[in-house]
């Protein structure tokens, strides 16, 4: 069927290539309309009941998109006109944010903030500097009493040495667009900054956060395109032909310009961190063309055997190969869809429709590409490096037939692979460093970050939601003093710099009833007098001021907690404290629910992750067994290409717990993909050794042919991505430069595994799917005669 396949696409390669340009041109249309953007609800799995808690209640108790703006003062406090006032325009000019909740903007010159007395004529409460400036020194003074008086102000929204104030807004999360809100907040804070002033800002939060990467697309693009150049100009100096650069690379892109269009078609959008893992799929189309390349210039025999013929050859000894690869490439990305987050899920089917893309561009344009060649002996350079690469070819042979170099190589590897799986079992799911992982550490980003979560409680948020199964539960005095207990409990943790809920509220009220005496400053008695200070609180407030701690009808609550961190080992501990407090302290008339809040949503994308990376790891690795023991009728095909496979992935996962690169919804389908990186190498090389040993009925010689045959195409392909991959390095995405580095190191331990390990344990084994088609042809022969 290859063969008949491989006659047809040559002798009709005029037909084959207008389609496949004219196409090309078609789809390329569609691709440069796709949307490149981050949409945060696709990173969260809908169906985790963390994730329903946060739906619900995202809008009052808050959700998952807040942006802290932190203004700080070198000489003084925050309490000079200056500050004040530019604390009331960042406040006002907030409103106009694109996607804001109006109703979530809080800051010292929000009506949110107030302060509560006690006079002749009742509880006052009245907004701190809200809607006008102090206009005295004597107003100034007194802000700042009262800022000092005030445990929902001081410490939270101005800091314990009254140097910095903070300003946090909220969005509504189906409005959101990271690159416009960027955009807007940095004109903001660029229009009320002045230079010289002694104040300094600090903005964090997600829609920063992936404006900052929206904001560095250029440079990616600019990356990818320098990258490529270095490609062809690596395959330039090994193959010396335009051919072997040329055809990989436009190929390569092709499958790109397909598979983007078909995402486009699809309607979904392309998410610019997933910009690597699209380049990665990319270089696996160029490596499959390289292959072919390689394969063709031993066919031509220096000139020989005609191109036409010469391409029909590499198509019908590599195509069953290079298929079997892609297949494997391509269930390994579906089974990362197997998690449910439909980001994931969204980066898994246009990953599996890409492999399929490179079936046609790689597979079988390849050869009908090269059939085309007019002057198989011009070659574009004299200089040849390549007896260098069969000097270190040769190496790779001695090592695999020697009996001492090869005992002593794969003990050495027997080493490696227990001490990498010992690390890699360890790996962190989720960040594994404060800030953000994907930007550099010293990154203003991080570096406002860290100043944040140094001054104030913390910069990012949990809520747990307080139940209750009637109106006014939540005055019961057995609920608030349950709430009070979690609180303390929780704030135990350092990772968390404090909390928030009515149990802050109710007690500063009743000491201001009882004429601010600090000993009545607690939670009322009984459930009428909590209803009563409550009712002094919200009295006096304007809508909404409540939507922090209560629903209108103190049915439903909340206790939010700061986090001044979102490592994945912090979220867990939380969790799981939280967890362990709610199963030990039952509350009659009301539940607790975990959990929303970014860190909520974080909890819930880790222990998704968690639960099904190992599920999907096994599943990619049972896949190479099935697939491969099929393709060859042999479960010991299988069990022999995992070989490289597990010593790349163990290595690889090894070096990510080294460097605290942990595994989450960027990472994983990156580690997906590694898995077909570890065995497509292999692939060709075995299925070479069968095809040598059908002719030769020596194995050490079959070990040989293939190592100067596909296992030249190895070397080629994995020394020309890795090192075109250092262009990444120099990314202003940490992100970027980390999951390079891990390609690269995942192509390089991938062809050590192709190149030595796994023929030397074949060259020991002999197993029978490789001898036994030499010796069915052998008793066919002796039949004959």
């Amino acid at each position: 069927m290859i063969s008949k396949l491989a006659d047809f696409c040559v002798g009709n390669r005029r037909i084959l290539l207008a389609l496949y340009l004219l196409f090309t041109a078609f789809m390329a249309w569609f691709a440069v309309q796709l949307p490149i953007r981050t949409v945060f609800s696709e990173l969260m799995p809908q169906q985790h009941p963390f994730i329903q808690v946060h739906e619900q209640f995202k809008t009052t108790f808050g959700g998952s998109n807040i942006v802290s703006i932190m203004l700080e003062v070198e000489e003084g406090t925050i309490f000079q006109m200056p500050v004040l006032a530019k604390i009331k325009a960042v406040q006002d000019r907030l409103q106009l944010v694109e996607g804001v909740n109006q109703f979530q903007i809080i800051s010292l010159a929000a009506s949110k903030l107030r302060e509560v007395r006690a006079s002749t004529d009742g509880i006052i409460t009245r907004p701190l500097m809200w809607p006008d400036l102090p206009e005295t020194q004597e107003d100034i003074d007194r802000l700042r009493d009262a800022v000092l008086e005030n445990p929902l102000v001081y410490g939270r929204y101005v800091s314990i040495d009254l140097k910095s104030a903070l300003v946090t807004v909220d969005f509504i999360d189906h409005l959101v667009n990271y690159d416009t809100n960027f955009q807007q907040i940095n004109d903001i804070i660029r229009d009320v900054d002045t230079p010289d002033d002694g104040i300094k800002f600090h903005v964090v939060g997600d829609p920063i956060l992936f404006g900052w990467v929206k904001y560095y697309l250029p440079e990616t693009a600019w990356i990818a395109i320098i990258t490529l150049f270095a490609i062809f100009v690596t395959l330039m100096i090994f193959m010396r032909t335009w051919r072997g650069s040329v055809i990989p690379i436009f190929n390569g892109l092709v499958a790109a310009i397909w598979s983007l269009a078909i995402a486009e078609f699809i309607g979904w959008n392309f998410d610019p961190l997933a910009i690597v893992l699209a380049f990665l799929i990319t270089a696996r189309a160029v490596s499959h063309s390289v292959q072919l390349v390689q394969r063709f210039e031993d066919e031509l025999d220096d000139g020989a055997v005609p191109a036409p013929i010469a391409a029909k050859e590499a198509m019908k000894h590599l195509f069953r190969p290079g298929v079997l690869g892609l297949v494997v490439d391509g269930i390994a990305l579906l089974l990362v869809a197997l998690t449910p987050i439909p980001m994931l899920q969204k980066i898994a089917y246009v990953g599996a429709i890409w492999c399929g893309t490179i079936v046609i561009t790689a597979c079988i344009m390849t050869p009908v590409l090269l059939s085309w060649v007019s002057k198989p002996n011009h070659r574009a350079f004299k200089p040849d490096i390549m007896p260098w690469v069969d000097k270190l070819l040769d190496l790779c042979f001695q090592t695999c037939v020697r009996a001492k170099p090869r005992s002593w190589f794969l003990a050495i590897t027997g080493v490696i692979f227990v001490v990498s799986g010992w690390f890699a079992a360890h790996i962190q799911v989720g960040d594994a460093n404060p800030g953000s992982p994907i930007l550099w550490l010293e990154h203003p980003y991080n570096q406002d970050w860290n100043r944040i979560n140094e001054v104030f409680e913390g910069s990012d948020r949990m809520f747990v939601v307080v139940a209750g199964e009637d109106f006014d539960a939540l005055k019961e005095p057995a609920v608030l003093s349950s709430i009070n207990r979690f609180q303390r409990y929780m704030e135990v943790m350092p990772q968390i710099g404090g909390s928030l809920a009515l149990t802050d509220i109710v007690p500063t009220i009743k000491r201001q009833v009882f004429e601010g005496n600090p000993r009545f400053e607690e939670l009322g008695d009984y459930k009428s007098m909590n209803g009563e200070l409550m009712y002094l609180f919200v009295s006096g407030s304007s809508p909404g001021d409540l939507d922090r701690y209560s629903d209108a009808r103190f049915q439903n609550g909340a206790i939010t907690f700061f986090f001044r961190d979102r490592q994945g080992a912090t979220i867990r501990n939380a969790i799981s404290r939280a967890q362990s407090f709610i199963d030990a302290n039952p509350i009659e008339g009301a539940e607790y629910r975990l959990a929303g809040g970014l860190i909520g949503v974080l909890a819930a994308i880790n222990d998704v992750l968690l639960s099904k990376q190992i599920e999907a790891i096994a599943l990619a690795l049972l896949t190479v067994v099935l697939v491969c023991g099929a393709t060859y009728k042999s479960a010991n095909a299988g069990m022999l290409l995992m070989v490289p496979l597990l010593l790349s992935n163990t290595i690889t996962f090894s070096f990510m717990y080294e460097r605290g690169i942990g595994l989450n919804i960027n990472t994983i389908p990156v580690a997906a993909l590694g898995i077909g990186l570890g065995v497509d190498y292999a692939i060709y090389i075995i299925d070479q050794i069968k095809e040598e040993y059908e002719t030769t009925k020596d194995f050490g010689e079959s070990v040989r042919r293939s190592l100067f045959g596909a296992g030249r195409a190895v070397f080629v392909t994995a020394v020309t991505i890795s090192v075109s991959m250092i262009t990444w390095f120099f990314s202003s995405l940490r992100f970027q430069a980390e999951m390079a580095q891990l390609i690269a190191l995942w192509l390089a331990v991938a062809a050590i595994g192709s190149l030595i390990v796994m023929p030397a344990i074949a060259y020991i084994a002999k197993p029978r799917f490789i001898t036994l088609g030499a010796e069915d042809a052998f008793g066919k022969a002796k039949a004959t005669a």
